[in-house]
């Protein structure tokens, strides 16, 4: 199902790192529009309007710059260094009929037959690159776990995909495993072990320290 989210932008007159934070502190996100053959445009989206619409699964948007409507796809989102707020977003002019590559979040689905068994599903990845058309992006990519056992794993090329949809990612990338918890546990014990002890370093702060007392009785 198409999913479109209604923004204006504001067309940015200045670029560059200064500008951009200004542009932040004004509750906006810095933003570039490029794809078909045009220009590219530095503009900016209110922050609540464009985070609200992430989160209710939207990917493509009408975006509306001046007079013009645009259909774009959300291509990338980078985030501040606690990957809490986002900090600038690339958005590619889409044709709604055209085949597109995107990458689709991973939902792990069901409680796998290993755990009855003392197995734990371990999540490798949680996302696949996919292509399909521009108006049939999933919000994201269904995995059974529900017939794992300990021992098995599963793979990007294990994965059925929505109707339309193909494999852009490596089908040899490990999405998930069940293993015992036991076994892991004890392999983190061993390394643990393992690990040598730090020397002491004996700072000359430290040197300093324990000599006060011998300085103190030859001054007396």
């Amino acid at each position: 199902m198409e999913k479109t989210l209604k923004l204006t932008a504001k067309i940015r007159e200045n670029t560059g790192s200064k500008a951009a934070a200004k542009e932040r502190k004004q509750g906006r996100i810095p933003a570039i529009v490029y794809g078909h053959k045009m220009e590219p445009e530095a503009i900016s989206l209110d922050e609540h309007d464009m985070v609200v619409g992430l989160h209710h699964g939207h990917r493509i948007m009408d975006l509306k710059i001046g007079k013009k409507t645009q259909k774009v796809l959300v291509k990338d989102l980078q985030y501040d260094y606690l990957g809490k707020n986002i900090i600038h977003a690339d958005l590619v002019r889409v044709d709604i009929t055209e085949t597109i590559k995107v990458s689709v979040p991973i939902e792990l689905k069901g409680t796998a037959k290993g755990t009855q068994e003392g197995g734990v599903i371990t999540e490798h990845t949680d996302h696949l690159e996919i292509e399909c058309q521009a108006a049939n992006i999933p919000e994201s990519i269904v995995v059974n776990v529900t017939d794992m056992d300990v021992g098995d794993t599963l793979h990007a090329a294990d994965v059925e995909l929505p109707e339309g949809a193909s494999l852009a990612s490596s089908p040899e990338i490990l999405l998930v495993t069940c293993s015992l918890v036991a076994a892991a546990k004890a392999a983190e014990e061993i390394e643990e072990e393992e690990e040598p002890a730090a020397p002491e370093v004996i700072t000359e702060a430290k040197k300093e320290e324990e000599g006060e007392p011998e300085q103190e009785k030859a001054k007396e």
